[in-house]
């Protein structure tokens, strides 16, 4: 595979889609606008939300975004996993009732394994047990049916309202991520280093009612496709390094740690949650965010606390 830096991903990513004529939209800001929902934007599809609601008209029902996120639910991981962070961008191509399921299914095969060039082998997908017509449409491509993975889990259902059945694609690192353990890990849905999942396509096609059962569970009259692609693990795979902080993205703030630090980056946490916590903080501030005792202000906050204390176990004690 071609070693691939941060700004050719990006780029080849919104080349690809807009030659698939979708509408190429600006990254919203992290500061959600007309949703109290939200203290923070947490994924490509929330600006997105009024589109495929209806509430209000899209510029164009084929959609395509590289859009600013911030998640602190997994916070714990941060510096521990090699792929876990708060702040990351992700790319993303939405259908608001335009193509459905064989089209995005056939877009993400195309651009993966034509356009970007990944060994298809090296592609293992998970498919929601009941969705037969995903499970085929990977094999009609010329997925092996033992790189197919079938789990109860892979449904998209937040409450009342539209949801779906998504497939997940992975890619496999290798056996020095994990040999046996980490290949049945992966199967039953566990958490392991080796297959690293870089895409996600949520097949919005249901209402789902309080009190009904999932298969009974009426049809949405327009089918929606909702995407994810996480820049920063294209990053770790096209770079082919051990970790997320092993990329172009974090090894220039880890080097301006190493100088305040005077310490040699040695792959511990407190180096990678100081490279994280500090990204993601200025991009939030440059969305117009703060620091306080309420709300997202609180988020940052704390982001900050834990980046001084773990500053504090590498020697920093200055501002």
């Amino acid at each position: 595979m071609e070693k691939l830096g941060l700004n050719e991903i990006r780029s080849r990513f919104t080349k690809f889609f807009e030659s698939k004529e979708h509408y190429i939209a600006k990254s919203h800001s992290l500061i959600p606008s007309n949703d109290k929902s939200l203290l923070l934007i947490n994924s490509g599809m929330a600006p997105l939300k009024n589109y495929f609601s209806g509430v209000e008209i899209p510029p164009k029902n084929r959609m395509s975004t590289v859009q600013k996120c911030i998640r602190t639910g997994d916070i714990e991981n941060v510096g521990v996993t090699k792929r876990h962070l708060t702040f990351f961008e992700m790319m993303g191509n939405f259908s608001i009732g335009d193509y459905f399921k064989n089209e995005a299914i056939e877009y993400a095969y195309e651009f993966l394994i034509d356009y970007m060039k990944i060994p298809k082998e090296k592609l293992y997908m998970t498919v929601y047990t009941h969705d037969l017509e995903t499970k085929n449409k990977w094999m009609s491509l010329g997925i092996e049916e033992s790189h197919l993975v079938l789990l109860d889990g892979n449904y998209w259902e937040i409450g009342e309202g539209p949801s779906g059945p998504d497939t997940e694609i992975f890619f496999d690192r290798g056996e020095e991520y994990g040999g046996e353990e980490a290949i049945d890990a992966f199967f039953n849905d566990e958490e392991q280093e080796r297959f690293i999942e870089i895409w996600n396509n949520v097949f919005s096609q249901y209402n789902a009612k309080k009190g009904v059962k999932r298969e009974d569970y009426e049809e949405l009259p327009s089918k929606n496709i909702d995407t994810g692609a996480g820049l920063e693990r294209w990053c770790l795979i096209f770079q082919n390094v051990n970790s997320i902080f092993d990329t172009d993205l974090f090894q220039p703030i880890i080097k301006e740690i190493e100088k305040i630090s005077k310490k040699t980056y040695d792959n511990s946490t407190p180096f990678k949650v100081i490279a994280d916590h500090i990204r993601c903080i200025t991009m939030a501030l440059s969305d117009k965010a703060n620091f306080g005792n309420t709300g997202r202000d609180y988020v940052l906050r704390r982001l900050l606390r834990r980046s001084v204390r773990m500053g504090k176990k590498l020697g920093i004690n200055d501002p």
